[in-house]
């Protein structure tokens, strides 16, 4: 009886012990900086440098730490779309947007205090304005209000510091869906905000570069092709034939100044490397013209003389084009030497033995285009998209005067 008494309470021990060991919770994530929030930010700064895959796996740590952490959720929404905006395949695409509304679903799923329900609403403007489906404009926006509701206590913001990182991300948001004055309002708020955050530096930025864009826009119609160039900090050689015939109409320019229809010029030929390209009509309709600056180039792999269209274009070279559009446009063949035989160059960077110092004179004299405050021309630089519709404008404006 005695030994059966004692084999009851060792299992009876047993038992509680074998409870006990299932009651209690192993922490899966135990050092210092091996926390939840830790990976949250790291990632979210990975995500800032543009690595993905390293802001992913922060992502997947800290929900590793934590199943219920709603940021890590957010964070993973955000590199969702951006992997479904940069992938090619429409298949994938979409299983990379599926995944991308379940992680933010579940952010806000997970979202509890203010300002994890304030992450929330800044990640759905970021990834509603990246995958860009239908109806994601007023999606952002209504997003963007209700951040701006929420009473914050911005200390507890981990990685955005402050409110008005909302108010930039609509900024970025409207700049996506080519709303240029709503998104230089917006980035003016942030400028304007009583204190100097971390979105300061990005606003000012982002504001000078909508600037130029809505300057080179007023007073003229800007069709999508140009909208979309304007924001681009580097303009192709393709770019650039869009421009010059879908916002300056070279081509209705070029044809009023033929007094027969039939003496139109045709493309010699269609280069190889533009026969499947968006822009390959205005590419062949600006190669009948034969502008200077902006023609086929000999390529010695292939053997053939081929467009170049993803070439970037320098300020020299849209110099040297538009300097041609201008003569043709004018009549005015004097233009071409003008400046030849000068001494003195007003452009440190620009010698005035340089080929291109005849087109940077005609184009800055005219205000078409124009140097730095530093007085240089910036000669090498690639043409950005507000540069190249101002120049556009600038130019139009000039040949109406003749």
């Amino acid at each position: 009886m005695k030994q059966k008494m004692t084999y009851l309470a060792m299992l009876a021990v047993g038992g509680t012990l074998a409870l006990s060991g299932c009651a209690t919770k192993v922490a899966k994530c135990t050092g210092d900086t091996d926390t939840p929030q830790h990976h949250y930010l790291m990632g979210m700064k990975a995500l800032e440098e543009g690595r993905i895959p390293v802001a992913q796996e922060k992502f997947e740590r800290s929900l590793y730490c934590n199943e219920e952490y709603s940021l890590g959720y957010d964070g993973l929404a955000i590199v969702g779309s951006e992997k479904a905006k940069a992938q090619p395949d429409s298949g994938f695409r979409a299983t990379e947007v599926e995944r991308a509304t379940e992680s933010l679903n579940k952010g806000k799923k997970f979202a509890d205090k203010t300002d994890e329900f304030f992450d929330y609403y800044v990640a759905g403007i970021r990834t509603r304005s990246t995958l860009k489906q239908k109806g994601w404009l007023s999606d952002a926006e209504d997003a963007y209000k209700d951040a701006m509701k929420l009473k914050v206590d911005e200390r507890a913001l981990i990685y955005y510091q402050g409110t008005e990182a909302a108010t930039y991300f609509m900024g970025i948001a409207y700049l996506e869906a080519l709303e240029f004055t709503k998104a230089r309002d917006n980035f003016a708020e942030v400028l304007n905000a009583k204190r100097e955050s971390t979105w300061h530096e990005k606003a000012d930025k982002a504001w000078k570069k909508v600037d130029k864009i809505v300057l080179a826009m007023a007073g003229i119609t800007v069709g999508d092709v140009g909208r979309k160039i304007a924001l681009k900090e580097s303009v192709t050689r393709a770019d650039l034939a869009a421009l010059l015939i879908d916002e300056l109409k070279v081509e209705k320019l070029m044809a009023g100044r033929i007094p027969v229809a039939s003496q139109a010029p045709k493309a010699e030929f269609t280069p190889a490397d533009v026969l499947s390209h968006p822009f390959r009509e205005e590419v062949l309709t600006l190669m009948k013209w034969k502008v200077r600056g902006i023609e086929p180039k000999y390529d010695e792999t292939t053997k053939a003389y081929l467009f170049k269209p993803a070439d970037p274009v320098s300020r020299a070279e849209m110099a040297f084009i538009l300097e041609d559009v201008l003569i043709k446009l004018t009549g005015n063949e004097s233009l071409a030497t003008a400046y030849f035989g000068q001494d003195k160059s007003p452009f440190p960077d620009v010698k005035s033995t340089s080929p291109f110092y005849n087109a940077v004179m005609n184009m800055t004299t005219r205000g078409i285009m124009e140097g730095e405050l530093s007085g240089e021309f910036r000669i090498s630089d690639p043409v950005n998209g507000a540069e190249a519709l101002l120049a556009m404008r600038m130019l139009k404006q000039k040949i109406n005067v003749y």
